[in-house]
Formats: C-alpha cells, sequence, structure tokens
C-alpha cells in the first residue's frame, strides 16, 4: 500500500481513496489533526478491542443489555466465525439447488435486509436481469423485491406479474408449474413492512394453481428460543438461513442476509469477502496515513466539528451504484444520528446523507453542491476501467457540436464530467473526496463497502455516539404497534 499524505491512499489492490480536495490548507489541516490525534489514537484502539473481543464500549442492544459487536469477523471465513467454511459451503450448495430449477425470486426485506442485497444484485445484474433469458442468466432466476414499502399497488402489481409469467411459461408448453421461491428475510419475524408484503403476496400466489411456491426464511437461529419466523420456518419445514446476532442490519451485506441473494444470482461470494478482508487488514495499521478508515472518518469527523460540513453525499459515476448510495445513507444515518452520547448527554449528533449519481444529478443537485449552503462534504465512486466502454460514434458529421465529442471512449466523458465536477467544488471550498475501484467487481465492492462500515465505527467513537444501536428507530415502533390494533378491532 502507498499512501500520500498530500493527495491519495493507493492500495495494492488499485483501490484507492484521494482526499487532496478534503486535506490541506483550507481545508482540514495536518493541525487539526494533531489536535485531535489523541482521539484518533483512542478510536483506533476502540477498533482493537472490537476485533478481538466484539466489545464495543457503552453499547448495549435494544433490550439494554451488553451485545457484541461482531462485523468486522465477517470478512474471515474460518471456523467457530459467524461466516465459516460450512455456512459458505452451504450457501454454494443453495446456488446450485435453485440453479436452472427455480424460476424467479422474490426477496422480502427493508432496512438492511433489503439495501445490501439491492447493491449485490444491481452490481452483478444490472437493470435488465429480469429480461434475459434463462440462459443468458446462467440459469440463475429472476430477481425481484418486495417488503421494502407497504404499498398496495406495488404489491398487488407484483402478485399479477408473478401470475403473468406462470401463464407465459403454460403458453410456451411448460409441463412442470412455475417455480417461485420467497425469501423472507426478519430477525423477529414481526418486521411490518416485510412479512405484510410475504403475507399478502404468500395467501395470493400458493392459491394459483400453476405456481408453485417455496419459501426460505432468513431469521434468528436460536433454536431455544425462537422467534416468530423461526417457529413459523420449523412448523413448515422452510430451509432457513441466519440473521446474526452481534451484526445490525447495515452491516449485514457481509453475512447470510446479504450472501442468500448473492447465491441466487451467482454472485461471487468468496471475492467479496476477500475484499473486505483486504481492507480490515490495510485499517489495522496505526498509521492514519495508512488506515484508509481511519483517515476517512478523522477527515469527515473533523470536517463537521469544526467547519460546519454536516451533511454527506455520496455520488458515485455509475448508474449501479446508486443502489451503494442508498445503502449508505442506512448507514450513515443509523450508526452516527444519535441524540445521546455514551454518558447519556444529549448531542444530537450526526450528518445528513444524500444520494447523488453523476452525471445524473450534476444536472439536478450539483447547483446545490456548487452555491448553496457551505455545510456538505461531496464523495465521488470512480470505476478506473469498465468491462464495456462504447466509443461515441460520430453519428451526425454535419452538427459540429455532437461531431466534437465524437471518439471518446463513454468511460473518458465520464470521468470528465466527475473531474471537472470536483475541480469547480474545490474552487468555491466545497469539500469533496473521491474513491476509486480499478474495476466494478465483487472484490473491489468488498473493499469499498467495508471501508464505508469501518469509518462508521471509528467515527462513533471520535463522536463518543454508540454507532451499533438505534433507539431513535424503536420509538415510531412503540407508537405503530397500539394504531395497528385500534385498526383491527374497528375492522373486527
Amino acid at each position: 500500500m502507498s499512501c500520500n499524505t498530500k493527495s491519495q491512499c493507493v492500495l495494492e489492490s488499485g483501490f484507492s481513496f484521494d482526499y487532496e480536495n478534503l486535506f490541506g490548507e483550507g481545508k482540514v489541516t495536518a493541525a487539526d489533526l494533531k489536535e485531535y490525534s489523541e482521539a484518533i489514537k483512542k478510536a483506533h484502539e476502540a477498533m482493537k478491542v472490537m476485533r478481538e473481543t466484539g466489545v464495543i464500549r457503552g453499547h448495549l442492544s435494544k433490550d439494554g443489555e451488553p451485545e457484541k459487536v461482531l462485523f468486522s469477523q465477517l470478512p474471515y471465513i474460518k471456523e467457530g466465525n459467524l461466516n465459516s467454511p460450512a455456512s459458505i459451503g452451504r450457501l454454494k450448495e443453495f446456488s446450485k439447488s435453485i440453479q436452472n430449477r427455480v424460476d424467479a425470486v422474490i426477496s422480502f426485506g427493508i432496512g438492511g435486509s433489503y439495501l445490501g442485497n439491492k447493491v449485490l444484485f444491481d452490481v452483478h445484474c444490472g437493470e435488465f436481469w429480469n429480461s434475459m433469458s434463462t440462459e443468458e442468466r446462467n440459469g440463475y432466476p429472476k430477481v425481484y423485491f418486495s417488503g421494502n414499502n407497504i404499498d398496495p399497488r406495488r404489491t398487488t402489481d407484483l402478485i399479477n406479474h408473478m401470475v403473468a409469467n406462470a401463464k407465459v411459461n403454460e403458453a410456451h408448453g411448460e409441463k412442470r408449474p412455475y417455480r417461485l421461491m420467497m425469501v423472507v428475510i426478519s430477525k423477529s419475524g414481526g418486521t411490518l413492512d416485510t412479512m405484510s408484503n410475504f403475507m399478502v403476496a404468500y395467501e395470493a400466489l400458493k392459491k394459483y394453481p400453476n405456481i408453485e411456491v417455496e419459501v426460505v426464511a432468513v431469521t434468528d437461529p436460536n433454536e431455544e428460543n425462537k422467534t416468530l419466523l423461526k417457529k413459523l420456518a420449523t412448523d413448515e419445514g422452510w430451509p432457513t438461513f441466519s440473521v446474526p446476532d452481534g451484526v445490525g442490519g447495515r452491516f449485514t451485506v457481509f453475512c447470510e442476509v446479504g450472501l442468500v441473494t448473492a447465491a441466487c444470482i451467482g454472485f461471487d461470494i468468496e471475492a467479496f469477502l476477500a475484499g473486505a478482508k483486504a481492507m480490515d487488514q490495510v485499517c489495522q495499521s496505526e498509521d492514519i496515513w495508512n488506515n484508509p478508515a481511519m483517515l476517512n472518518a478523522s477527515l469527515k469527523f473533523i470536517a463537521a466539528k469544526k467547519y460546519g460540513r454536516t451533511s454527506e453525499v455520496l455520488m458515485p459515476y455509475a448508474d449501479y451504484l446508486k443502489s451503494t448510495s442508498e445503502w449508505y445513507i442506512q448507514l450513515l444515518a443509523e450508526s452516527l444520528g444519535k441524540k445521546f452520547n455514551k454518558e447519556g448527554e444529549v448531542v444530537n449528533y450526526g450528518r445528513t446523507p444524500i444520494v447523488a449519481v453523476g452525471t445524473t444529478d450534476m444536472h439536478a443537485q450539483t447547483q446545490q453542491h456548487q452555491e448553496g449552503t457551505l455545510d456538505k462534504i461531496v464523495q465521488f465512486i470512480k470505476i478506473a476501467k469498465w468491462n464495456v466502454d462504447p466509443v461515441i460514434d460520430d453519428a451526425f458529421p454535419t452538427v459540429k457540436k455532437l461531431s466534437d465529442i465524437s471518439g471518446i471512449p463513454m468511460s473518458q466523458a465520464l470521468e470528465v464530467a466527475r473531474q471537472s465536477n470536483a475541480s469547480a467544488l474545490a474552487s468555491e471550498n466545497r469539500f469533496n473526496a473521491t474513491y476509486t475501484l480499478p474495476e466494478l467487481t465483487p472484490y473491489h465492492l468488498g473493499e469499498l463497502l467495508y471501508m464505508l462500515a469501518l469509518s462508521v465505527a471509528y467515527e462513533g467513537d471520535l463522536a463518543n455516539v454508540d454507532a451499533f444501536d438505534q433507539p431513535g428507530v424503536e420509538a415510531y415502533k412503540r407508537i405503530m404497534g397500539p394504531s395497528l390494533q385500534e385498526i383491527k378491532s374497528k375492522l373486527g
């Protein structure tokens, strides 16, 4: 790994973190880092303790009990870990069992049980996966997502679409039923959004004569004190995968919650975890200039604390990374948006996360980024080498303005746009940074997602807030439950 304190960290894989427009004179300075050096050192020690023991000072479960934090274990496939050789082997067997057998999968989940899974799907499959032939999908099923909102129209549309798929199957002379797998993801089994969609779709589609419905449950594995969904799966004979203790939903893309979706599409699980592992190993360095997660967290923490940069834009220059930005929304908001610090004092800490995509939002949000309130850090994601790269054709040679942009590969035009945006922002003291993936592969995706996850863990310690709880989410749930019961009693 090579790090330059003036501009960027570059890993051996080619992954880089360019912070030139975030650190230096007129930005976060060396003096700022020195001022917070003891806090940064303390945060690094906390990460070491977390890796070794799972203990994070001040962290309690939503029930108020001490709870280990185990997400940093997930990149390591070994006996006794949450991701073991046996668990990865079982995912591979599951993948083989649906290949060339299951026609479609509906994944029911919300929060981390949807957002991380959607990242893996988008990166591997792209937008038109469900329009491809079975052969083009290498025998893997079509994949649909539900349970991430309680939307009666979309749920009905999805049911009707499955029925239409089954009818097409019949029309093509298939002698077998349309095979539909429902993957329902909920640790408790009581998640309203997920379970309401699942129950509506399950009841509707299992009645259709030419659809064969099977269910896989991803839930708490505890056998002694079974959750609602675990008990249901046991009673119904559904196969199960685990939502493990010690891994909050926003970190579950690295465990069976996300990897089940990976298995459904033939995504390279081991390469993805290897990328996360490589990033974790680099981030064990005590030297801030050789630890991209520690540096990233420190620069953004100081930018917010001293310079008022309390909004954070994640802007990938790739359509299929928009869901990565949406995943990051939850990661940042739930991890760092906290009313209390670890001593119970009111601090109301956190930065507002914003989804953007280049070049789309250069025509939508950049006016605000460039000239609006001076409260933002804009982070770009760049892909250095694309696996396809059409050259812009000279389709209209007599139209000079269009002819002038011909002959340029689309990737280079995209990069010129990103660089121009970064330079324009920097010229107005608008902090920005860039993460570069050498290629859009499972390995490099693993590096990126893990760096971002570990960054919020570091920042939680720097800000003295619990980055692993989410008490604010429980507030609306306490109101919602009785309200639903009141509606039910009126209807009954």
